[in-house]
């Protein structure tokens, strides 16, 4: 038996054949979204904007299924009659508005042309403005609602992006009967299911994005939606009532597409869920566990279980029960950029895709601190602890002999400090981190962020067996539902593994260094996140040259 998992990143949408005795990965097909830049519809005019044409997401789920089946085919034993499962992960909050059919309204030739009108990818923060909004009135009314969100709701969910089109874009927003989100919408479009208010929600996105809780009764309450602007409270009506964790089917297969992909039609699709969730669980994610899924961003997750108690954590994105899976509390917290910044500096400033390599090599020669160089990691604002997507990225310490290898190397300890800083908060708060996993492309090729990350957290680093640990965490989950294994520890146990002879130690006398560097981070984090309003930073400067000064001599 075998399952599929379909992943979509924000550049590219991936399809992986698993084997559900032994987790084996017998087909993989990747396809790059053809629109905008790498996949991403920009304005010029804003560099907060960053939509999706869901037709990208149609055209890749076709062929990268198709790609993938194709591959398995050329491997003994396999036939796509004996796949019994499909399972979707994706980006979020990246909510398309839809019309009464279910039909993204990008799709319609009257709206292809406006941006409002396709996806509102999770990376795009044009409302800033509405999420303080949406915060402050939660504050005062219902503070109960963003107790669990860290106590401030981001520019990059779902309301907050509903109600800026309904600023910015009123046509699109009346034209729009619903709002769906994509990790809802691709298996709602396999099941074939035509009208918005039958889409099988899953609780991941709505619980972490869209305020949803079944202690208060699901979504946030008409007279709070009003209060921000009636028209949301109307909304309300159209959106869903009830959001599931993975042991619910978002649908079985229908016969339109199961007949285009060649797969067998009735076979169970499991709820959607976030990349980073089911990347989670196809790291091995238990409690006790953290697993970072290190990409253009990161996100952090861990679970605890349901029979427990989890206090409210400020500044993590969210505490959902069934979130990530069934039992637990699923936690997130997370980076708005890591890859991008290292991508921004290379191909944005320096132009040469090639120099990856070359700074990656020239950078390990340095020790730590030897640069003088510190750096923040807000170059696409701050996700966690600080939740304010207006801060923007510093790099602090130049001077005339200041090299290119330097400053990458600073770029990438100024994400292994924000890192630093999440597991902190996560063990003050007491949830439990006993070892760190890590999956993703940056995670299995470069060695020297990894172990980078482990002498600023004092962890050792982990990395998931599998490539593609978000696909195979979707075919994990469809296996579970479709009855190949009898629940998701067994499931995990069987088709989860580490990579083999890799793992990342902390080295004290690094260690030693970063700490000093670290205390220094947390300085310029506090005062320039708004945390100490009345730090006296003239001692940094002084404190960097010293920190040099030593580890040159």
């Amino acid at each position: 038996m075998f399952t599929l998992g379909i992943d979509y990143g924000t550049n590219s949408v991936r399809a992986l054949v698993v084997r559900c005795k032994d987790g084996a990965e017998l087909g993989t097909a990747i396809v790059n979204y053809p629109s905008g830049h790498q996949g991403v519809l920009l304005d010029p005019k804003n560099h907060h904007l960053a939509r999706q044409n869901p037709a990208d997401y149609l055209l890749g789920l076709e062929k990268s299924i198709k790609g993938a089946l194709a591959q398995a085919k050329k491997a003994k034993g396999f036939d796509a009659r004996q796949v019994i499962g499909l399972g979707v992960d994706t980006t979020g909050s990246s909510p398309i508005p839809v019309d009464a059919t279910n039909t993204p309204l990008a799709l319609q030739k009257k709206w292809a042309g406006n941006l409002a009108a396709h996806c509102w990818l999770w990376k795009d923060h044009t409302s800033v403005k509405e999420a303080a909004e949406i915060t402050a009135l939660a504050a005062k009314i219902r503070p109960h609602y963003i107790a669990k969100c860290g106590n401030t709701y981001s520019s990059e969910w779902f309301w907050s992006k509903i109600l800026h089109c309904k600023r910015t874009a009123p046509a699109v927003f009346k034209a729009a009967y619903s709002w769906v989100e994509l990790a809802d919408w691709i298996p709602s479009v396999l099941a074939g299911v035509k009208d918005p208010k039958a889409v099988k929600r899953g609780v991941c996105c709505a619980g972490h994005k869209a305020l949803y809780a079944e202690d208060w009764g699901g979504l946030p309450d008409k007279e709070f939606l009003a209060a921000l602007d009636p028209a949301l409270a109307d909304l309300r009506d159209r959106l869903y009532e009830k959001a599931h964790d993975a042991t619910a089917s978002a649908g079985t297969l229908c016969a339109e597409w199961a007949k285009k992909l060649g797969l067998p039609a009735g076979i169970p699709i499991a709820i959607g869920e976030m990349d980073v969730h089911y990347g989670a669980i196809g790291s091995g994610v238990a409690e006790g566990t953290l697993v970072k899924v290190i990409g253009t961003s990161t996100c952090d997750c861990g679970v605890v279980s349901a029979d427990k108690t989890v206090p409210d954590i400020p500044g993590i994105c969210g505490i959902v029960k069934g979130a990530i899976l069934p039992g637990y509390y699923g936690l997130e917290a997370g980076q708005s950029a890591v890859g991008d910044i290292f991508k921004w500096f290379v191909e944005g400033v320096l132009g040469d895709v090639k120099l990856h390599a070359t700074l990656t090599a020239e950078a390990a020669k340095l020790k730590p601190g030897q640069s003088g160089l510190l750096s923040l990691d807000w170059n696409n604002g701050n996700r966690t602890i600080l939740v304010d997507q207006r801060l923007t990225g510093l790099t602090l310490g130049t001077t005339l002999y200041t090299t290119k290898a330097e400053l990458y190397r600073a770029l990438i300890e100024a994400t292994a400090f924000g890192a630093r800083a999440i597991i902190e908060r996560f063990k003050e708060y007491g949830v439990p981190i006993e070892r760190v996993v890590c999956a993703g492309g940056i995670a299995e090729k470069n060695p020297l962020l990894m172990q980078i990350y482990a002498d600023v957290t004092g962890c050792t680093m982990l990395v998931a067996g599998s490539s593609q640990a978000c696909a195979l965490g979707s075919a994990v989950s469809a296996a579970v539902l479709a009855g190949a294994h009898p629940d998701f520890p067994t499931a995990q146990k069987k088709m989860t593994r580490l990579k083999a002879g890799v793992a990342y130690r902390p080295k004290a006398a690094n260690q030693k260094v970063y700490d000093q560097l670290y205390a220094l981070y947390r300085e310029l984090h506090d005062s320039f996140g708004g945390v100490n309003k009345s730090a006296d930073l003239s001692r940094v400067m002084k404190e960097l040259l010293d920190i040099k000064a030593a580890q040159s001599a």
